[in-house]
């Protein structure tokens, strides 16, 4: 599978393209709705999060709520478009400088430090830094949001789900040992609004975001994504861009603001001695194979152990504060604060079911290598298969 997503966070929509799911596949513009609202929850969030709303129209791949296995084009329409038209147009404009002299059409030219508005702008030529901030705006992972609605279908109808709850933010951890969520847990996680699945830590997660807004600043975290029900053998040991731990960890530093990966106790592991660090095996009565332990969370050589997928992302506080930084201003060249916009106090939550979506993505691409198949049921059929043939040895 491979997809493309386009648009600008104050543009008149963001289009998601999706290519090589199986026909079959019973997705509704409902189910699009329902992610993209589990993307808006979390406590720390912009009043634009009030107003916005994601409006989805499906233009192709899709038949009566049936994929048709032809490429899936989905279009998330702004609804503030109507406030950025002469800012946004894309069409030549007669009265450009006017646009550009005030309101939200004006030049913006004092980037801010962590955000890709400096080096973005001297990489392509911009003389306003909105040429970059409008496609590197974490609004495009909205777009993110419905492949990933796509391919949880898909794991799903083979029994595969993955569930992430928030475990750090701003240095308020939950504490080692703590309960993870199950597959079944989603609704419990997302009813915290944090996403924390640990009430205690709730409650200091929330009490520090506070604090933060009161302080005009804002916090970063740590979010852990599980995937229960994979087989064994989802990627391969025998090149690198074919090992699933190298194509997870690149989707997630994809992701806006994200910083860190690391696979089940990652880089706790490096000061370890090999034989506290390796998750031991032992055969079951029925022939299967499992771990004593869940120390590489699931990955082993680059390929799925068949135990759950555990991994953690680290993400950074968000670049746009209340109290802005220090920078230069491009067109004065001297030093200057830079530009606000409206943004989180922490985005962390809501970046746990982006997260969600582009770990889905992968999972799905790795179970299609393995099954093939155009049909859903082929899918199924397939991986059913591979799994008998498992059986005893």
């Amino acid at each position: 599978m491979r997809y493309l997503t386009a648009g600008e966070s104050h543009g008149p929509a963001l289009v998601a393209t999706l290519e090589g799911l199986p026909a079959g596949l019973q997705v509704s513009s409902q189910d699009l709705v329902a992610e993209l609202s589990r993307r808006r929850l979390g406590h720390g969030r912009s009043p634009r999060m009030a107003f916005e709303e994601d409006r989805v129209e499906v233009l192709g791949g899709v038949r009566h709520g049936v994929t048709l296995g032809s490429p899936v084009s989905v279009v998330i329409h702004n609804t503030e478009w109507p406030k950025w038209v002469d800012a946004m147009d894309p069409e030549p404009r007669d009265d450009l400088d006017e646009i550009r002299a005030t309101g939200r059409g004006q030049r913006l030219t004092r980037p801010r430090p962590g955000h890709a508005d400096l080096t973005a702008a001297l990489k392509y030529g911009y003389d306003d830094v909105r040429d970059a901030l409008e496609r590197a705006s974490a609004r495009e992972t909205a777009a993110r949001v419905v492949v990933g609605t796509y391919a949880k279908r898909l794991l799903a109808e083979v029994g595969i789900s993955v569930v992430s709850h928030v475990v750090n933010i701003g240095g308020e951890q939950v504490p080692d040992g703590a309960a993870r969520p199950g597959p079944d847990d989603l609704d419990t996680v997302d009813a915290s609004s944090v996403r924390c699945f640990d009430p205690d830590t709730d409650a200091r997660m929330v009490a520090r975001i506070d604090a933060a807004h009161a302080d005009k600043d804002t916090l970063g975290g740590t979010i852990e994504v599980l995937a229960y029900g994979l087989p064994p053998g989802l990627g391969s040991h025998v090149h690198w861009d074919r090992k699933l731990d190298t194509r997870l960890a690149a989707a997630c530093l994809s992701v806006q603001a994200m910083k860190g990966v690391e696979f089940g106790d990652g880089f706790d592991l490096a000061s370890r001695p090999g034989s506290q660090a390796h998750d031991e095996i032992v055969r079951e009565d029925d022939g299967t194979y499992r771990r004593l332990s869940d120390r590489a969370g699931g990955l082993e050589a680059g390929m799925s152990t068949g135990q759950p997928l555990r991994l953690r992302v680290a993400m950074k506080p968000i670049s746009s504060l209340p109290q802005p930084l220090a920078t230069v201003d491009l067109d004065t060249h001297q030093p200057a604060q830079a530009i606000t916009q409206r943004s989180d106090a922490c985005a962390v939550p809501r970046a746990g079911v982006v997260l969600e979506s582009v770990v889905a993505f992968e999972l799905a691409d790795a179970l299609l290598e393995k099954t093939g198949g155009d049909q859903v049921s082929e899918v199924r059929r397939n991986l059913d298969g591979y799994l008998s043939s498992l059986e005893g040895r």
